[in-house]
């Protein structure tokens, strides 16, 4: 548990800096607000009445769908505490032409969805409005908030290529805007299913790359109690020595990214360019290239990890059967 708030702390502090990795996907931002509502209503308390405003057309987002509701909760807490428990919260969804011009920052012109987050709340004063996106800045009392929730959806908003913008006054309530480039449809809507926990591994064959003495013997003494046959490799010149001696053995590759020499990235890669259909599971718990340019395509496992957590995606990653051009189970 503690390692998850200090995660959780963590990960806050990265989205601000806009170096958290994030995987896009592309979806209906009504869809998201309707999924929350109910877990809103939990969580802002019986007297605070939720009102939705959402357009006919959907209006859809590419945009890491977890940081999205992340967002959207913090705003969500924000507005409830404003509101001491007691208020309107209003969440609306609309298309935009252009984004207007914030802070230092001209206005933009394009397609945008803008979300607007009210509430009927006690509102910001002027002074405090300029830093209300500032890490640990909070007019709570101690013990009641750490002064991230905002500074996460500043850094979601920014590293997703939109902006975010609020609008208050004293005794007059607020309205926080989050502004996401506008996309396409995507070509289809159906998602496959996740697969569920896999807690027997059946004897698939991981190849395990970390050069963390401590972090490699806990994945592999894991993997082992899943009923998975782990063989561990300490940088990613001994797990490409490993493919050389044997590269059918393996069913799928699960490696760290920040490591000496080459990285995990460098090394999938290396692994797709020479064993083509051989899957590949990267792990990392911070990553500027990741947060720059994505996973280039492969599975990310967010450090720290839950048994639960690993199981579920390498169950997902070894299921594209790569011997025979056998596809799925």
């Amino acid at each position: 548990d503690t390692v998850d708030r200090a995660a959780k702390l963590t990960g806050q502090l990265l989205a601000f800096a806009r170096r958290q990795a994030l995987k896009p996907e592309v979806f209906a931002a009504c869809d998201g607000v309707r999924a929350l509502s109910e877990m809103m209503a939990t969580l802002t308390g019986s007297r605070i009445r939720i009102e939705t405003e959402l357009p006919e057309h959907p209006c859809f987002v590419d945009v890491d769908p977890s940081q999205f509701d992340t967002a959207l909760v913090n705003m969500a807490v924000n507005a409830r505490d404003a509101m001491d428990g007691d208020g309107r919260l209003t969440i609306r969804v609309r298309p935009v032409e252009r984004m207007p011009a914030v802070r230092l920052h001209p206005a933009v012109e394009g397609d945008f969805v803008a979300i607007d987050v009210s509430d009927t709340g006690s509102g910001i004063s002027a002074d405090r409005l300029e830093r209300i996106f500032e890490p640990f800045f909070t007019t709570k009392a101690v013990g009641q908030g750490t002064g991230l929730g905002l500074s996460q959806v500043f850094g979601f908003a920014k590293q997703s290529g939109g902006e975010i913008i609020v609008e208050s006054g004293v005794g007059q309530g607020t309205t926080f805007t989050l502004y996401l480039p506008r996309v396409d449809a995507p070509l289809t809507t159906a998602t496959s299913a996740e697969p569920a926990p896999l807690m027997d591994g059946h004897g698939t064959c991981v190849l395990v790359v970390e050069d963390n003495a401590a972090v490699g013997t806990f994945a592999v003494q894991t993997l082992s109690d899943l009923g998975y046959v782990p063989v561990l490799a300490n940088n990613a010149e001994e797990a490409l020595a490993e493919l050389e001696l044997d590269a059918e053995r393996f069913d799928v590759v699960f490696s760290d990214v920040v490591m000496p020499g080459m990285s995990g990235i460098e090394l999938g890669q290396e692994i797709r360019r020479r064993y083509h259909d051989l899957p590949v599971l990267l792990a990392s718990g911070y990553s500027h290239v990741l947060a720059q340019n994505g996973t280039y395509g492969f599975e990310l496992l967010h450090k720290p990890y839950s048994v639960e957590q690993l199981s579920r995606l390498l169950r997902k990653v070894a299921t594209w059967k790569r011997r025979k051009g056998i596809v799925g189970l």
